[in-house]
């Protein structure tokens, strides 16, 4: 608990036996209250290793990709009660000691999502972001604040806290099932309106750490733009794209 509000802490994991304990032991358990993992059919003992560790794991028996795996992470959180949720991969690349920083932000009532920024502290290169990684963060970033209409330091961080009203009210599973989710969510976030808060957070790219190839970051990049695209064709009443439309559920609540 933290101020009286539960702390569930989701992690989506492909492959990440090697890299999970030294993960889940960062994790300040003195305020996290639940640790959820979800593997996504994984080829090695990802979810025997979570398992071992006492982690809450949930198996999808083929896999949904990045996206729908966080679907069903945040699915599962909210069953759980969870004030607030922060995402964590699970591969040692993001630092779990910030956790507690988060989850304060959203506690506070300051901020609805917080992001772990890879560029705040200038240090993404000396972590080890490949160079045409940080080129296309900065750019897509720098296209992203002007159609979106915000001043993010980067929109492609895989560590996020956001509020469970956040969760309740985004409509989630229209989003895609692939890597672009992230980034669907974070446009959903700004277009109803919930405050979006960042906070430096160091970086670490080595062998085990999971991380998109080239072909893959290209077609998320274009992922990237179309988002942002039907972003702003909505707020011009030009088009109405599902990703804008609340469900009927949370239109009722």
């Amino acid at each position: 608990m933290l101020h009286q509000k539960k702390i569930v802490v989701v992690m989506p994991a492909y492959n990440a036996s090697k890299t999970l304990e030294i993960t889940y032991n960062e994790i300040p358990k003195d305020i996290v209250d639940e640790v959820i993992l979800v593997d996504d059919a994984s080829r090695d003992d990802t979810a025997v290793k979570a398992r071992e560790l006492g982690i809450h794991t949930i198996i999808h028996p083929q896999n949904r990709g990045y996206g729908g795996n966080q679907k069903t992470c945040y699915r599962e959180a909210l069953s759980k009660g969870a004030d607030v949720v922060v995402m964590l991969h699970p591969d040692y690349q993001y630092s779990p000691r910030l956790i507690t920083a988060m989850a304060s932000m959203v506690v506070s009532g300051h901020y609805d999502v917080v992001l772990g920024s890879r560029i705040l502290g200038g240090e993404a290169l000396k972590g080890g972001m490949p160079l045409y990684k940080y080129i296309a963060n900065r750019f897509l970033t720098l296209v992203e604040n002007l159609m979106l209409g915000a001043k993010l330091s980067e929109y492609h961080t895989g560590f996020r806290a956001f509020s469970r009203a956040v969760l309740e009210t985004l409509p989630l599973e229209k989003n895609s099932e692939d890597f672009v989710f992230d980034n669907e969510m974070l446009a959903q976030a700004v277009y109803f309106g919930f405050r979006i808060g960042e906070i430096s957070c160091p970086t670490k790219y080595f062998d085990d750490a999971s991380s998109i190839n080239f072909t893959r970051s290209v077609k998320y990049g274009f992922g990237v733009i179309a988002t942002s695209l039907q972003f702003l064709l909505q707020k011009l009443n030009i088009t109405q794209s599902p990703l804008f439309r609340k469900t009927d559920r949370n239109s009722a609540g």
